[in-house]
């Protein structure tokens, strides 16, 4: 399956930020040592099992150092490979591949423990017709590839800021006055076509959505049965109202969530509590 990355403009001006800031006034050590004419290879193995996300990433850091650099991406986005595995190999000149290293390395780790970790959670509820989604609860200057690697995992994205949905919560509604005014003055300003959802977090505040005519309804922190309660009523009074469960979401009850109804579950633990997966560069002698 074929992952779009983010657009090159915007690819390469955030690893040309990134490089910047590991390469200060230049990377003395690489420099003293080997100039800038000694070419040389190198080749990344896999130190666990895990998800590969983030190769061709990678191959553009280096090219940003090296032009001529040539790759050769050993895994596929989203395959897994087991620990030992050769996935990526680079031959160019040696002062390249050194300076660029650290930073290619931090992404495509960070990248394939988040793909890992995801691929868990849509593994546990893949018999069931539910949609895992992730959140804005990302690094800052990391969220279009942490998304990105939540999307080779198997999960949707949800949002990628402000400006892409509209999402009345809780701090909306008490600040508003109630669901019912905060919609109503969402709906004046609010650009074509957009839908509206409302977090919710208890049974009231779903009748009230529904009755305000909202698009998508989350169930926020709410216990299974009222959840199963909550998603009967919107389906009884609106089945064209797309529900989200939030909130609390883990590996050992999120079947118990799908198992409500509900069409998607968001939740940012696949990327907040990844661990990274243990890549190492070595040059071939």
């Amino acid at each position: 399956m074929n992952y779009s990355l983010p657009h090159p403009l915007i690819l390469d001006n955030l690893l040309r930020q990134w490089l910047l800031e590991d390469i200060g006034r230049g990377d003395h050590t690489t420099d003293s040592i080997f100039g800038d004419n000694k070419r040389g290879k190198a080749y990344w193995v896999l130190k666990e099992e895990g998800i590969i996300a983030g190769l061709p990433i990678a191959e553009r850091v280096f090219r940003l150092l090296d032009d001529t650099v040539r790759c050769e991406i050993l895994a596929e986005e989203g395959e897994k490979k087991e620990k030992g595995s050769i996935i990526f190999t680079c031959e160019g000149k040696v002062s390249a591949l050194l300076t660029g290293e650290r930073l290619a390395l931090n992404l495509v780790m960070r990248l394939s423990g988040i793909a890992t970790a995801t691929r868990q959670y849509v593994a546990a509820i893949a018999d069931y017709p539910t949609q895992l989604v992730d959140t804005r609860k990302t690094t800052p200057g990391l969220r279009i590839l942490e998304k990105y690697a939540s999307r080779v995992g198997g999960a949707l994205n949800h949002r990628l800021g402000l400006d892409d949905a509209i999402m009345i919560k809780d701090n909306h509604i008490q600040a508003a006055g109630g669901i019912p005014q905060a919609i109503a003055l969402v709906r004046k300003q609010m650009p074509y076509p957009l839908a509206i959802e409302v977090e919710t977090n208890n049974l009231l505040q779903v009748k009230e959505a529904v009755e305000n005519r909202a698009d998508i309804i989350m169930l926020d922190n709410m216990g299974i049965e009222e959840m199963r309660e909550a998603v009967a009523f919107i389906r009884q009074h609106n089945p064209h109202i797309k529900i989200e469960a939030s909130g609390n979401v883990r590996l050992d009850n999120i079947r118990q969530i799908a198992s409500t109804g509900v069409d998607y579950i968001s939740t940012s633990a696949f990327i907040t509590r990844a661990s990274w997966l243990d890549i190492s560069m070595k040059i071939a002698s």
